[in-house]
């Protein structure tokens, strides 16, 4: 969404990482005004499991995707959490800045107007700038205990339902911790991690409103799965996250407590354990009221939320005293976002574009089928990703260094930017240790990052790219085409029909790793 002349853009671009909500029509109307040309790129995440088939179409009917807007997207990160939504949303971006936007609030009028100021006044220091949230709360009456929890989000820090980061620095933290699947915690964590570089984290003047949804009953119980998401705070952050996040202390050692009184109750009346039964069954009871009037005195006090807050207020203690000590086993040994982040190179010609022989026109480009959202995958799971490609044309004669390196600029302008560029001009009777199946290129790939090769994957076409693999002591994967011999099909040891198979194995093998 390009400005007008003598515009000045904001040069960001928005990702929303969700749909499904009717509320994603009105946050895109903020961006299908010409009112609002500070926006480069919109992109949507699809977030739907990978079974839930329903055209898209059918849940957002005003998504425009008549090709009409060319700077609207969507891509479709299979239900993997919206940490992982947001890492794919921005892995395509290309502008200075990335701005996350959830699609259940309702941008201000000139938000975006707003939005290029913020980044405008923003100094070299600052890598973050959070927009501010207003809830706006029932007038009519109390506002309940699921009404006042959104209200909290007023007032929460660093949030990602409105927050714009410098993509350099997303990128330099490894983007969002994808371990955290849930909506809750993986905004304070990048935030940390961004912050102990020393940049600065601000608030800006545009504002969001979070309008407070409806919800099922039990909806406070559910919410307890957070207790998990606290234990890999801790492991990662240390004891302290919270002073550093700003996050209010909850009720987890009240919870705990309560939760043990409980249990010491029921098992002494099955040891038939009487008075240390009802003492305990005392104090289990007396938490759990305790509860119970805390959140039911500042709400509505309906018979309907009467009943709610009852039962809830029960089982709010151990479904987070279960919670946390899950995620204190879970997370035990937590290693730092990105544990040793995953390098994946990929061949050029024949694997990321068409082979066109000895090509030194970037015109000739053309990305096979799939490849640009086959990297943008990549990069959305947190991974390096690289090109290594022989290119003899240049010992030969063929070809001009020069020629290469537009035809490779063009390369990384279409599927880019890559993190790493290898290339060997040398022609093979030229003995050189960098052309493939020699091991150079990827070791140097390897060194540059700070990756073992271990943790490298690299992905080709022919025998040589797998051999260059093996020979590194990474893996390799072949992808066949019709330039493939049958014989190096027999002796990869790992072979998938396109690209995309590719990247979903190296997923995989991420994901088992860690």
């Amino acid at each position: 969404m390009r400005a007008p002349a003598g515009v000045v853009t904001a040069d960001t671009t928005v990702v929303v990482p969700t749909v499904g909500r009717p509320s994603l029509a009105r946050v895109l109307a903020t961006f299908l005004a010409p009112s609002h040309p500070g926006v480069e790129a919109v992109v949507v995440v699809d977030d739907r499991p990978a079974d839930d088939e329903r055209p898209l179409h059918s849940l957002v009917p005003a998504l425009p995707l008549d090709g009409t807007r060319p700077w609207l997207s969507v891509v479709r990160s299979y239900g993997r959490g919206p940490a992982a939504a947001r890492n794919l949303g921005a892995a395509g971006a290309r502008t200075p800045w990335i701005s996350f936007l959830d699609d259940d609030v309702e941008p201000e009028p000139g938000w975006a107007a707003h939005l290029v100021h913020d980044l405008e006044s923003a100094g070299p220091a600052v890598a973050g700038i959070q927009g501010r949230v207003e809830v706006p709360l029932p007038t009519d009456r109390r506002p309940d205990d699921f009404a006042r929890s959104t209200a909290a989000l007023a007032t929460s820090r660093w949030i990602t339902a409105d927050m714009t980061y410098r993509r350099v620095a997303l990128v330099a933290a490894g983007g969002f911790d994808e371990r955290f699947t849930r909506a809750y915690r993986e905004d304070a964590d990048l935030a940390l991690r961004v912050a102990a570089t020393g940049a600065r984290l601000v608030t800006g003047r545009r504002r969001v409103v979070h309008p407070v949804r409806s919800e099922r009953a039990g909806v406070s119980v559910r919410a307890q799965r957070g207790n998990a998401d606290d234990r890999l705070m801790r492991a990662l952050h240390g004891p302290d996250w919270r002073a550093r996040a700003e996050a209010p202390h909850g009720r987890l050692r009240r919870h705990a407590a309560v939760t043990a009184l409980g249990a010491v109750g029921v098992v002494a009346l099955a040891a038939r354990r009487r008075r240390t039964a009802w003492v305990a069954l005392a104090g289990w009871a007396a938490g759990t009221v305790e509860l119970f009037l805390a959140r039911w005195l500042p709400g509505s006090r309906s018979r309907r939320e009467t009943a709610r807050m009852l039962w809830t207020s029960a089982a709010i203690p151990p479904a987070a005293t279960w919670h946390a000590a899950r995620g204190a086993v879970v997370h035990r040994q937590a290693e730092p976002w990105p544990s040793h982040r995953w390098l994946v190179l990929l061949d050029r010609d024949g694997t990321l574009v068409r082979d066109v022989p000895y090509n030194g026109d970037p015109e000739k480009v053309e990305p096979v089928d799939g490849a640009e959202e086959a990297v943008a995958r990549l990069r959305g799971a947190g991974a390096y990703v690289g090109v290594v490609t022989n290119q003899s044309g240049v010992g030969r004669g063929f070809l001009e260094r020069a020629q290469v390196d537009a035809v490779n600029s063009r390369v990384e302008e279409l599927l880019g930017p890559f993190d790493v560029v290898k290339m060997c001009p040398h022609a093979p009777e030229d003995g050189c240790t960098c052309r493939k199946p020699a091991p150079r290129m990827v070791l140097e790939a390897c060194a540059e990052l700070d990756v073992p090769p271990e943790r490298c994957v690299v992905i080709g076409d022919i025998g040589a790219d797998v051999d260059a693999a093996r020979a590194a002591g990474a893996r390799g994967i072949l992808v066949p085409n019709d330039a493939t011999r049958p014989e190096e099909v027999a002796a990869a040891p790992f072979v998938r029909p396109d690209l995309r198979s590719a990247v979903e194995a190296v997923i995989l093998w991420a994901a088992q790793a860690r």
